[in-house]
Formats: C-alpha cells, structure tokens, sequence
C-alpha cells in the first residue's frame, strides 16, 4: 500500500512540476493565458491544475515563490567570494537579471494577483543582502550616495523592476537589459559611468 501511495504522490509531484513548468512558458507567450489552456498544454485535464492551485492568482503566486527563491540564488551566487563591492554589485546584478529575464512578465502579472507589498516582503532576504553590501560599499568609498544604505537598496529594487517593465513595454532590448540594469545600478551608487561601463564589459564577455 505504501508503494502506492508513494507512486501516486510522486506523480502528483511530476504533475504539479509540469503544471509550472507549462504555465510559466505560457503566460510569457500570452500574459492573459487561462487555466484552460495551461491545463490542455500541461496535458491535464482541468481539473488536476484545479486540484493543485484552486485559482489562476494561486497558480501565479506558487510562480512568484518559485522566481523570487531563484532571484535569491542568484544573488548570493554573484556576491559570492567578491571583496570588491562595485563589482560585486554588478556580478549579482548581471546574475539577478539572468535569471529575472524569464520571469519579467510575472512582475506585471503579480502585481494584478499578489499584492506588490507581498512581492516587496517575499524579496525581504535579498534587499537585506543588498543593504549590507551597499553599506560596505559606501564605508569604503567604493559608492557614493547622499541616501543611506537602505534607502539606496529600496531605489535599486524599484529601478530593477522599472527596467523589467521597460523590456515587457519593447522599450529596450532583452538581450542588452541585463548589461543596461547592471551599469545603472552601479551609477545609481555612485560609481563613475566609465569604471562601471568597463566592469560590466569586462564581466559580460
């Protein structure tokens, strides 16, 4: 009996896995894509996707989950082993984007399903690593800024998410923004547009 129980959960697993997997690649190709249509490209009957996220506002907040856990990877994987801030600034930049590029449109969809204060407080981890590092930053004169650390953190986040808005609006190409967002930030800190320029050239190649 255990067994089957293990098979049925494992394939209630291997379901919900696909069930994600579907709905995030169609909502990027079609933002307003239903729970219908993810379920018939799941190969489910509607039913299963119900059975797992009772509404289309649960589905994209288990995404959500999902891609702000992966932002957080991300980050800490950029900041790893780096003492220098400005370029440990633009690595986890260049790493966030990487990874945020194929979650953008759930920014502009969270914000209609999850509220944008649950989007701000599931991010709580990373903007704390943020503010560490640009206190760093600033103690060592690498950054320069009349906002405290925290505050600067808050002004990084925002322009993240306006640069993903810009992208999702065809204002700037996907394929540059990553290398765009990391030079901004950089400048927002206060690092001169030519040293940031450079590291992040240096770094993309």
């Amino acid at each position: 009996m255990a067994d089957m129980t293990t098979g049925n959960t494992s394939r209630a697993d291997a379901n919900r896995r696909r069930i994600l997997d579907v709905a995030l690649a169609e909502l990027l190709r079609d933002p307003d894509a239903s729970m219908d249509q993810i379920a018939r490209v799941a190969g489910v009957v509607r039913r299963t996707v119900y059975g797992h996220f009772p509404s289309r506002e649960a589905l994209i907040s288990t995404l959500v989950d999902g891609a702000v856990e992966a932002v957080a990877a991300a980050h800490a994987a950029g900041r790893e082993s780096v003492a220098d801030p400005a370029e440990s600034l633009a690595r986890s930049t260049l790493a966030v984007w990487e990874i945020a590029d194929r979650y953008r449109i759930l920014v502009a969809l969270a914000q209609r399903s999850v509220t944008v204060q649950g989007i701000r407080d599931r991010l709580t981890p990373v903007r704390q690593a943020c503010v560490e590092l640009l206190r760093r930053g600033l103690e060592q004169g690498v950054f320069e800024s009349p906002l405290p650390a925290a505050a600067l953190a808050y002004v990084h986040e925002q322009m993240l998410f306006a640069l993903m808005e810009a992208v999702n609006d065809g204002l700037l190409a996907a394929e540059e923004a990553g290398r765009s967002a990391a030079v901004t930030m950089l400048t927002a800190a206060g690092v001169p547009a030519s040293r940031a320029t450079g590291l992040v050239a240096k770094l993309s190649d």
